[in-house]
């Protein structure tokens, strides 16, 4: 059965991957483009100021992939490998729940539990690191800082992830005791909490590019555009509300399919015993 839950959750993640792709390549992807745009267009605004300084700059080699290839190959490739691994990990922690939920509550539906493991896995995968460091289009971040910021985000996503599993955990110890509602409140309680000290610890970063200035105080070029950044972030959301929602019906979905083709050989199996 293990196995089942496994190839659902893939299968899952594929759905929900090929169909968020489908969404970031129309809306998702011109954003992109345009932030790459203005990289360039800073780029040569910035040398051409080195120039009239009497400076030197150092052109950059040209891109080892191109554009057409890097919004449709790699972007493809880079959402369908993403929602496979978040397919096989609703699986995973749907096996392990449900090997606690279905025993020791056989009346529990699986559908209900897929739901809920859903909307956690948004949270903790997705929302909670994107609330500490909010998805930033290309040319907005310092490279000399980009190893903090990935360590950064990586430890809150961790830690997310882990606190999110222990206050799942203890909802389930508090269950029987104070009832499932109130141990749910709870437990989500204890997260936050958890997580709001976890992002208080973690470094904040503000690195959206300024105007560029000459030597008088003049722009000479305008800073990043705040309308290409909030796009970013919506289309960002909304990318991942669809992948997840996908992911989230279609695995109950096809749990459901599964106890219905196994409904009636369990009867056959009882009639067979009876009989």
């Amino acid at each position: 059965m293990e196995k089942k839950f496994i190839g659902a959750g893939l299968l899952s993640g594929l759905i929900a991957g090929i169909i968020s792709f489908v969404f970031a390549r129309f809306y998702l992807e011109p954003v992109v483009s345009k932030a790459v745009d203005y990289e360039a267009e800073r780029s040569e605004a910035e040398e051409a100021l080195a120039h009239a300084g009497g400076g030197h700059s150092h052109g950059e080699g040209g891109e080892v992939f191109t554009r057409a290839m890097q919004e449709n190959l790699g972007a493809g490739v880079g959402n369908l490998v993403f929602a496979l691994c978040m397919g096989a990990f609703v699986a995973v922690a749907f096996t392990v729940l449900w090997s606690h939920l279905g025993n020791r509550y056989p009346a529990t539906d699986a559908r209900a539990v897929a739901g809920a493991l859903g909307a956690i896995g948004f949270v903790a995968v997705f929302g909670v690191p994107f609330f500490a460091y909010p998805a930033n289009p290309p040319a907005v971040g310092d490279d000399d800082t980009i190893g903090e910021r990935t360590g950064a985000f990586l430890t809150v996503t961790i830690a997310s992830v882990v606190l999110m599993i222990v206050a799942v955990v203890l909802a389930l110890w508090l269950r029987p005791r104070i009832g499932g509602l109130v141990s749910a409140v709870v437990g989500g309680a204890a997260y936050v909490i958890a997580v709001g000290i976890t992002i208080a610890l973690l470094p904040t970063f503000s690195e959206v590019p300024e105007p560029v200035r000459n030597d008088a105080g003049q722009i000479v070029f305008s800073g990043f555009p705040a309308d290409v950044v909030a796009d970013f972030r919506v289309y960002t959301i909304t990318n991942q509300v669809i992948l997840w929602t996908v992911l989230t019906v279609t695995f109950a979905l096809i749990l459901g399919a599964m106890a219905r083709s196994e409904s009636p050989a369990t009867s056959r199996t009882v009639d067979a015993a009876q009989s």
